[in-house]
């Protein structure tokens, strides 16, 4: 007979039922999707520039965009209601005491550790810490916050602020950097 690959009686199985079964006239395969762009899951496509993305559908894999940041901050992705972003600190640099209002905003650490600290005066920083890679920081609005990289490597993370916080575009090699545009920005 013909050599037939993959058409053994139950070489696949969908939903816990052989993919082909000798009691039937014809196979059962899994759906395919309506449509996928050609280059959807071409590798090279996966390794996109850090760059702002909003307010554009947009797909990547964080934890690998946000391990290959080098800069103090970079905006991906900015839209009308929350804006993601990429940082990365250097040993013993902190983001900055800062508080924002009307911003929610959350953290993940994808590599290195450090110490949050927040709390509701910017002189009692009562919550404290320790976070390292997959850990999560919640800050609500109005609440004071600091994060301080305690390791000898580079922390990296991604924020969502909701709403945006950031100018869209926003790249800032360094901390100072960042400090003189927070500055520029306020005596407006």
């Amino acid at each position: 007979m013909y050599n037939l690959p993959y058409y053994h009686p139950y070489y696949y199985f969908y939903n816990d039922q052989p993919a082909y079964s000798p009691y039937r006239s014809f196979p059962i395969y899994q759906p395919e999707p309506l449509w996928v762009a050609p280059d959807a899951f071409d590798e090279d496509r996966q390794r996109q520039q850090l760059k702002d993305y909003g307010p554009e559908p947009f797909v990547i894999n964080i934890e690998e965009a946000a391990e290959r940041n080098r800069n103090f901050r970079t905006a991906l992705w900015t839209g009308k209601h929350f804006q993601i972003t990429l940082m990365s600190l250097r040993p013993g640099e902190d983001i900055g005491l800062e508080m924002h209002p009307n911003v929610d905003q959350f953290l993940r650490i994808e590599q290195g550790q450090g110490i949050v600290r927040m709390g509701k005066e910017r002189n009692n920083l009562n919550f404290v810490r320790r976070v390292h890679e997959d850990y999560a920081i919640v800050v609500p609005a109005g609440t004071w916050h600091n994060l301080t990289n305690t390791g000898n490597e580079p922390l990296k993370l991604y924020s969502i602020y909701a709403p945006p916080n950031h100018p869209h575009g926003t790249v800032h090699q360094t901390k100072a950097a960042a400090l003189a545009a927070e500055e520029h920005h306020n005596q407006r």
